[in-house]
């Protein structure tokens, strides 16, 4: 009886949410032009309930905003890609999607609306090819994040993308922050794919999960390695058996943060079977950070839920794993 009390409060307060989005998005008119290769978005809003600074477009900042007597407005424009653009592709469309969020409001209202772009898939279109070595996207503002597979002393970017089975897979990444205040570089989550492009139907297995657990650690000897500075993470992950012979990408968000406003999500964990704990790879002294790999990691700082964070996605492949 307790638990259908329980989960029956949860359902409320999800409605409630619901309830409270679609409101606030009545108020505001939201027009969305797609371009080529890019879309813009305009939200306007007659009441000024919102502050549109307070805005997201995936992870985007507007790029453009005004208040004025009559009505607010924010203005965002990316192109596919950028901003947490996710690719779904179907038989007959290629659809370009993300959201406009808030954070946290001067009023605690939530806003969420979808945006999405969709466009005739063309008879010649082909799957993107990926460099199998080395990824690079620019990420928000001027910071530019890279991630690429390694030799295993890190001396230069590897030479071979096909690895035996238990033997180790060297990652490394990077955040360039240029005239940022200094930043640390997570990865919040990683999996495995057989496929480029992550889809309903993709089979995957996890790599990094729980924002920031690396979760393979528990039952391999995947861990992170010491970094030489805050803005580069290492990863040394050992070939899995998921996808043998085949060609398997790594799909991987890259998070750049506050490194003195590490919390429960913003972190690196990993297992240590020695001790049958999860360990902050940063600092073990917090390790309770890590406490939550178990089950389900929810910021609990009201900063790590309204202070802005820098994300990247970055796929690595096609690599493959083959028996010894």
């Amino acid at each position: 009886m307790q638990q259908h009390v329980v989960k029956m409060a949860s359902f409320l307060m999800l409605v409630v949410f619901l309830i409270l989005a679609v409101f606030l998005v009545a108020q505001a008119a939201v027009t969305v032009d797609c371009g080529k290769n890019s879309m813009s978005v305009r939200w306007t809003e007659a009441n000024s309930q919102v502050d549109p600074s307070l805005l997201r477009m995936g992870g985007c900042s507007p790029t453009q905003v005004s208040v004025k007597p009559q009505g607010s407005e924010a203005i965002f424009y990316a192109e596919f890609g950028d901003c947490d653009i996710r690719r779904m592709v179907t038989i007959n469309e290629l659809i370009y999607e993300t959201e406009i969020t808030s954070t946290m409001l001067s009023k605690a209202q939530p806003i969420y609306y979808p945006v999405t772009c969709k466009y005739e898939r063309p008879e010649d279109w082909a799957l993107p090819l990926y460099d199998p070595l080395l990824f690079h996207i620019h990420g928000q503002g001027d910071l530019t994040f890279r991630m690429a597979l390694m030799k295993d002393d890190f001396s230069g970017v590897a030479t071979t993308t096909t690895f035996s089975l238990g033997t180790t897979i060297p990652i490394a990444a990077s955040v360039d922050q240029k005239t940022h205040q200094p930043l640390i570089l997570l990865l919040d989550e990683c999996v495995a794919s057989t496929t480029p492009e992550l889809g309903p139907d993709s089979q995957i297995y996890p790599l990094i999960t729980n924002m920031g657990c690396l979760v393979d650690s528990k039952k391999t000897n995947s861990r992170f390695l010491p970094r030489n500075q805050l803005s580069e993470i290492r990863l040394s992950l050992q070939a899995f058996k998921f996808a043998i012979g085949q060609d398997v990408y790594l799909h991987c968000m890259l998070v750049a943060w506050d490194p003195r406003d590490l919390g429960r999500s913003k972190k690196a964990c990993q297992y240590d079977r020695n001790s049958s704990r999860w360990v902050l790879f940063d600092d073990p002294s917090q390790s309770s950070l890590c406490s939550c790999c178990d089950t389900n990691c929810q910021g609990r700082k009201k900063r790590e839920i309204t202070a802005d964070s820098f994300t990247s996605t970055s796929v690595l492949g096609p690599l493959v794993i083959i028996e010894n």
